[in-house]
């Protein structure tokens, strides 16, 4: 199955360049693409739990703050 991507290529060349790199691979873009899009999913999943716990269908950003530590 192919996998659906959100977050834009071009997005992650400027965080890396931010980060300091002078040049990016296109399969680091893509890995760092993988890597945050998996980690953005984690987070959403505890915040959902959060806000469930709480009474809430909505996602507020303490949730979440909280679901990324």
């Amino acid at each position: 199955m192919a996998r659906s991507n959100i977050l834009p290529v071009a997005a992650m060349e400027k965080l890396l360049k931010k980060a300091g790199a002078p040049r990016v691979s296109e399969e680091a873009k893509e890995a760092l693409r993988e890597v945050l899009e998996d980690k953005a999913a984690e987070i959403g999943m505890q915040a959902l739990k959060f806000a469930n716990h709480s009474g809430r269908k909505t996602i507020k950003r303490a949730d979440i703050k909280l679901a990324s530590k």
